[in-house]
């Protein structure tokens, strides 16, 4: 009886074009969010007093200075049932002054909203989906002055009522807000699938969203950091200004991550392209995560407006290349940034190690240059690379990031004349192979 309901329930979107993608020129969702959401930290229960506050507390810690611009709110937010009309409506009591109040807060302050809302019958805490509902539901958000839409994947509707696949379930909200912002001339929402990686995300996110989730519910450890890690490691090249793999929330100051093992965590996320969204309680947030979170050099690179690439592994380390360990993730990583190339070195051992590379294992490199060394995290210039680089006793689970950038010719004379990974067919102009 339940699903006969839901199933008469008014088709407000039951017939949807094929879409592809949300890139309308407006430049909505080319670089990876920078955002706060409520979930991590609060769950279920928030109320506009704590939006708001939050709001306020990313002003006062800076991190509004350094790029964050959003905060999204996550389940939780709705009545139970719809209207009588089939809208959906906020909890009367928790935000009593309605969700125009609320974002026009936000936009106030110089912040964008974010609202949640799934893909199937409910949401993931039993609140009403928007299956069925789509173009109803991505009005009313416009309509409330939301900028953002994080969208779950629970309750998926039975196989003879959906008729479609996992892409298709997420097309139908995709093609709803590419049709109202056709009709109203207004930009999309920022479209940020929660899919957890089923059905190969990442070959189809990009024409369906600005963003997707590419593993289940990340978790405030080392083992779920180096398990997320090491799968978004065989799909960096699915992230460039057209969408971008969500590794999930930032999980820095919860649980008990290291110091070093939180740095590797917002730098993996971070160069990796991935969306930055915090989910720490920020009126208990420590000098150490506002630290990490506001670190302006890696920030930098997440947003850079040159390059929308990912870093990728250039050699697995502990593992050989191309292994799937979710222990042991690859940990030498390189890619383009407008400034120089990007390298991130990850030792995901339980003890201290130095980690050494030859230059031009990056492909970013060029043979025959020396590279100035600037460390992302200490925020200084480290001399001169030629050939390699070593980095010493790097921390257990800890991280470098470094930034290379030409400083000429390499000095005259060195051997052997090949530095490469082809040595065996280093040659002279006769064709002489040097040993």
């Amino acid at each position: 009886m339940f699903l006969t309901a839901l199933v008469g329930l008014a088709l407000y979107s039951s017939s949807l074009p094929l879409v592809y993608g949300l890139d309308d020129g407006s430049g909505v969702g080319r670089l990876p969010a920078l955002a706060y959401n409520t979930w991590n930290a609060y769950q279920c229960n928030i109320d506009e007093d704590l939006i708001v506050t939050t709001a306020q507390l990313m002003v006062s810690l800076g991190l509004q200075d350094v790029g964050y611009n959003r905060v999204n709110l996550d389940d939780c937010w709705a009545m139970k049932n719809r209207t009588a009309d089939g809208s959906l409506q906020p909890d009367t009591t928790r935000f009593s002054k309605g969700f125009n109040w609320l974002t026009d807060q936000l936009h106030s302050m110089g912040f964008q909203a974010g609202i949640y809302s799934d893909s199937g019958w409910l949401t993931c805490a039993g609140y009403p989906g928007s299956y069925q509902n789509e173009a109803r539901d991505a009005e009313t958000f416009q309509d409330w002055g939301f900028d953002y839409l994080k969208y779950d994947n629970c309750y998926i509707p039975f196989d003879d009522v959906l008729r479609e696949g996992v892409y298709g379930k997420y097309q139908r909200m995709s093609g709803a807000l590419v049709n109202l912002s056709k009709s109203t001339g207004q930009p999309p929402l920022l479209f940020s699938l929660c899919e957890w990686g089923w059905d190969q995300v990442w070959l189809w996110g990009a024409s369906v969203g600005h963003s997707w989730r590419t593993t289940g519910d990340i978790s405030p450890s080392w083992d779920s950091l180096a398990s997320i890690i090491n799968t978004n490691s065989f799909i960096t090249q699915a992230t460039n200004f057209y969408g971008r793999n969500d590794m999930d929330m930032l999980q820095l100051g919860n649980g008990n991550m290291t110091f070093d093992e939180a740095k590797s965590h917002f730098t993996a996320w971070a160069l990796m392209k991935s969306p930055l969204i915090i989910g720490t309680n920020l009126s208990a947030i420590t000098n150490e995560t506002l630290e990490i979170l506001t670190n302006k050099e890696i920030l930098a690179i997440n947003q850079d407006p040159v390059y929308g690439t990912s870093i990728s592994p250039f050699r697995w380390g502990v593992n050989p290349d191309w292994v799937s360990n979710a222990s042991y993730p690859a940990q030498y990583w390189s890619g383009q940034s407008q400034n120089g190339t990007v390298f991130m070195l990850l030792n995901t051992l339980d003890e201290p190690a130095d980690m050494t590379f030859n230059l031009t294992e990056s492909a970013w490199i060029r043979a025959g240059i020396q590279y100035n060394v600037r460390d992302l995290w200490t925020h200084t210039d480290n001399g001169t690379a030629i050939r390699s680089f070593t980095a010493t006793a790097v921390p257990p689970h800890g991280v470098v990031a470094l930034l290379l950038t030409e400083a000429g010719d390499e000095p005259a004379g060195l051997w052997p004349p090949c530095a490469g990974a082809a040595d065996s067919q280093c040659s002279t102009p006769n064709g002489t192979h040097v040993e």
